[in-house]
């Protein structure tokens, strides 16, 4: 089968399209034949060796972690999928013909496998963040970073368990905040006292999702360290906010992105699609542009 792989840790240019033996599903796994893979963060960041440490991969070795597809093996011991069954999920080597799928869902029908290849990291990311920070229905939320593809995730799940949000997004990206419901703010210095205005009655949780040196503005405006969550500064800690890197199994999130999206209530728009053979511009967009929505590798 054709696969994206790299050989040696670098820039966008060590991807390379070459023929693989084909995976097959091992227990509680299954196999796809993949229609769409989502590019991703992590994606860029393995494949740059930012990650090499906590990630130690033995090369050449695929590239992505999320698709949506077709069922065409199942492994040992699953249940509830058949072979022919649309799904979308996560696993390992996504950016590929076939891949293997660990955390998976049955994909909405009128879901498309562009959309839904776009959803299993944001969405587990979502959730997961949003449990760990504490928030709670009737609090209110600030999100650094809140036009992405998790940010869009938190701001439909949040405003689904009856969160307030405030949502940084650059200019061109505020009315798209505001369509999933948040409040929009710009990344302009004095944020604390915009967000006070926007919030008299004060923020009980701060999300940063972006990594633009929030922390301590996040940390005033809670009044509560422990009350900050980050994903993507690691410095965090060192103020008192927590940060959450490891991600869980991802089912039932997937579970509640498919049922909210059948009830209307969830969406992440694909902002660009790229052939396997562009896999190189995909994540080299994803390393340096912060665009609405997720960009996604059409496969077939």
């Amino acid at each position: 089968m054709k696969a994206v792989q790299f050989a040696e840790y670098g820039g966008p240019e060590v991807l390379r399209v070459v023929d693989v033996d084909e995976p097959h599903a091992g227990a509680g796994q299954i196999r796809i034949a993949v229609r769409a893979a989502g590019v991703n963060g992590i994606d860029w960041k393995v494949r740059a060796g930012h990650m090499r440490d906590m990630m130690p991969l033995t090369l050449p070795v695929g590239t992505g972690y999320d698709a949506a597809g077709i069922v065409d093996e199942i492994g040992e011991g699953v249940r509830g999928v058949a072979v022919g069954d649309a799904v979308f999920g996560n696993g390992s080597a996504t950016y590929a013909e076939y891949a293997l799928l660990e955390s998976w869902h049955l994909k909405p029908a009128e879901l498309s496998f562009e959309e839904a290849a776009g959803y299993p990291i944001p969405v587990e990311t979502a959730v997961r963040i949003l449990n760990q920070v504490g928030v709670n229905a009737g609090q209110t939320l600030l999100v650094s970073g809140a036009a992405g593809g998790v940010g869009s995730a938190v701001l439909q799940i949040a405003r689904h368990r009856g969160i307030a949000v405030i949502g940084t997004a650059s200019e061109q990206n505020q009315s798209y905040v505001a369509s999933l419901g948040a409040t929009p703010t710009s990344y302009s210095p004095g944020l604390v006292e915009r967000v006070r205005a926007l919030a008299p009655e004060g923020i009980d949780a701060a999300l940063d999702i972006a990594g633009m040196g929030v922390i301590p503005d996040m940390i005033a405006l809670t009044g509560e360290p422990k009350k900050v969550l980050s994903i993507a500064d690691f410095s965090a800690p060192k103020l008192g906010a927590q940060v959450s890197a490891e991600p869980l199994n991802a089912a039932g999130a997937l579970k509640q992105a498919a049922e909210l999206f059948a009830t209307g209530a969830f969406s992440i728009p694909v902002r660009k699609t790229f052939l396997l053979a562009e896999a190189a511009a995909a994540q080299a967009l994803s390393a340096t542009s912060h665009g609405i929505g997720k960009l996604v590798i059409k496969v077939s």
